[in-house]
């Protein structure tokens, strides 16, 4: 963009203003421009995917005490206890990771939504209405 001074013509002003209001120039100051959602997708399902896998490990090596406890006591009994109980420890801890993941990305999101509702506000009220009136037609059904 060129910098305005007093020996700029009319229409030089006036192209560096329609500049400054065009929203292609100013892409990088929208919030929205800025969310990688596919991005965010994919680490969504990546964490629900690890933590699905961290629960089945869990669950198979409790199936196999509750197994071995029948068969077995003693020093075996208790070292698949420990083994347990350091799986139950790893997959809390994992589960806390993945819901601080999320509530960061959640207020992101929020964070952008509002700052987009500011810029815009009048293309949120008409998406708001939009919603409201396709949640209408839906619930009648």
């Amino acid at each position: 963009m060129e910098t305005l001074t007093s020996g700029n013509s009319p229409k030089e002003i006036d192209v560096a203003v329609q500049d400054t209001l065009n929203p292609s120039v100013n892409d990088e100051l929208d919030p929205l421009a800025q969310i990688d959602v596919p991005e965010h997708k994919r680490n969504l399902r990546d964490a629900q995917e690890a933590l699905a896998a961290e629960f089945q490990t869990l669950i198979a090596d409790t199936e196999r005490l509750l197994q071995h406890t029948k068969e077995v006591a003693g020093a075996q009994a208790d070292e698949l206890r420990v083994k347990i109980n350091e799986n139950i420890t790893r997959a809390k801890g994992m589960l806390k990771e993945r819901e601080n993941v999320c509530r960061d990305q959640s207020k992101a999101a929020i964070e952008a939504t509002e700052e987009y509702v500011h810029l815009h506000p009048w293309q949120s009220i008409g998406i708001a209405a939009g919603v409201g009136f396709l949640l209408g037609l839906i619930s009648r059904r």
